[in-house]
């Protein structure tokens, strides 16, 4: 075997959410393999610090619930196509179902479920055309069990997963992959303070999980890295849990097994 393992030296990648967090990660991550990267995010400060330090990112400042996005792309790319789309832009949070009105879960499903599609339908349109290419979506451990006071979000991100089941199945003939990742608790700027606060998420979330961590933006972007690469050229359709064990039991042992 030669090279570098998850070489992406000559692909351009798409990131949507790259200004911080989870996204800035796998941005990163997909840099440090080669890939040539264009940066999506609505914030235009973020992105200003993202390329200062990483000059060869390509920005654009965006909305990813404008359908005039996948224009901007078109003129980013300057006439080429993406080899590589991370759709991982989102809201989280949300509220139990009693306080969810109609426009609150519209709105989740605008932002995480509705901006997928849209972007997905364009690079997988263009990826067909240059013989394949790779996509990964950000969904969330709590779209496969579900979250308590968090109707929208849930429900958005099951909505993720299974259009990353369908899609896997109609483009996979074009040799488009398309997978996504179940992150768990990720410690980001936007959840340290609530992961320190808050006694309740520290027990649920990693007291009960097996390896008794938050996870870290990189221990995601390693994985979307992976998924995006040859090295993962046979999976396809998969949603790759990446939150510690927690989903698997939360029933862990107490202590550790001295062998």
């Amino acid at each position: 075997m030669t090279g570098q393992i998850c070489d992406l030296r000559g692909r351009s990648a798409v990131v949507t959410g790259a200004a911080q967090g989870i996204g800035l990660a796998i941005t990163d991550a997909l840099r440090d393999a080669g890939a040539k990267v264009v940066a999506v995010d609505m914030q235009a400060e973020g992105l200003a610090q993202l390329t200062a330090t990483r000059p060869d990112v390509v920005a654009v400042t965006g909305d990813v619930t404008d359908p005039g996005l996948t224009d901007m792309l078109d003129a980013a790319l300057d006439g080429g196509h993406p080899d590589i789309l991370i759709n991982n832009a989102g809201v989280a949070r949300g509220a139990h179902a009693l306080e969810t009105s109609d426009e609150d879960l519209q709105r989740y499903f605008d932002i995480n479920v509705l901006s997928v599609f849209r972007l997905s339908r364009w690079a997988a349109g263009l990826m067909a055309k240059a013989g394949g290419g790779a996509i990964v979506n950000t969904a969330s451990i709590f779209g496969q069990i579900g979250a308590q006071n968090s109707a929208g979000y849930s429900t958005s991100k099951a909505a993720v997963i299974g259009m990353t089941r369908q899609m896997a199945n109609d483009f996979g003939p074009s040799g488009i992959r398309i997978n996504a990742v179940a992150p768990g608790l990720i410690e980001t700027p936007l959840t340290a303070e609530r992961i320190r606060t808050e006694v309740w998420r520290r027990q649920v979330m990693i007291e009960q999980a097996p390896l008794r961590r938050p996870g870290t933006a990189e221990d995601v972007a390693k994985v979307v890295r992976f998924l995006a690469s040859d090295e993962a050229s046979f999976i396809t359709g998969q949603i790759l849990a990446v939150d510690g064990g927690w989903a698997m039991g939360r029933y862990p042992r107490q202590e550790p097994i001295n062998a």
